[in-house]
């Protein structure tokens, strides 16, 4: 069963996504609009990747770091 959504865009916003989910090759705005909360899902918050580089930058200052000449260094 689906429910329906209904939003008050300004005309230029509701074109502008007409278009971009044309362009972006999806059947419907409301795939498109599926599509983009799905990748929503997937970013990380500020605070998160904030707590990431401080974390890096802890390992790197206490020599935990690898210091890699190429990517090969990983495998």
């Amino acid at each position: 069963m689906r429910d329906i959504l209904t939003l008050s865009l300004p005309g230029k916003t509701k074109d502008l996504i007409k278009e971009k989910a044309r362009k972006s090759g999806f059947a419907s705005i409301s795939n498109y609009i599926q599509f983009l909360i799905k990748q929503d899902d997937d970013l990380i918050s500020a605070a998160e990747l904030l707590k990431s580089v401080k974390e890096a930058q802890r390992e790197y200052e206490t020599g935990k770091a690898i210091k890699a000449r190429s990517i090969k260094d990983f495998v």
